[in-house]
């Protein structure tokens, strides 16, 4: 594997953490503590993996233009401007969801739950449209 890999693994990794987190909020509904402890964990355990690969990706000042003109460029922009603010502040959400979680003080962590889990899930799926707008769909030419 590459550097030049990482931008797929960094889509996949998002996929997967996004299945995990609609899965953990199923079964939380359903009252299935322990399936949505598991979903929400490996949800959790995925995004650091994300996180380090990105980390790594960006570090080595590897990056790809969105040279697409027309609508698609409007898109992109509009999606990649809402989710780069949201994914800085996910980090924090998270962590502070967490926490109480572990202390069970499920009051606290079901009252802060649902506000992170919609921007997690949110930064899931727009990082996967990102990739594919950037990398699939109108890829830079040469």
């Amino acid at each position: 594997m590459t550097l030049q890999d990482l931008p797929a693994v960094n889509a996949s990794l998002n996929a997967t953490a996004t299945i995990f987190i609609v899965a953990g909020i199923f079964f939380i509904k359903k009252g299935d503590k322990r399936a949505h402890i598991i979903c929400m964990i490996t949800a959790l355990l995925v995004s650091a993996a994300f996180l380090t690969c990105y980390l790594i990706y960006h570090y080595s000042n590897l990056t790809t233009k969105f040279t697409y003109e027309g609508w698609p460029r409007l898109i992109y922009f509009i999606i990649l401007f809402t989710h780069i603010p949201l994914a800085a502040i996910s980090l924090p959400m998270i962590i502070m969801t967490v926490i109480p979680a572990i202390r069970t003080r499920f009051d606290k962590h079901k009252r802060i739950a649902r506000w992170t889990y919609p921007v997690w899930l949110y930064v899931s799926v727009t990082g996967v449209l990102v990739y594919f707008m950037l990398y699939q769909w109108f890829p830079p030419s040469g």
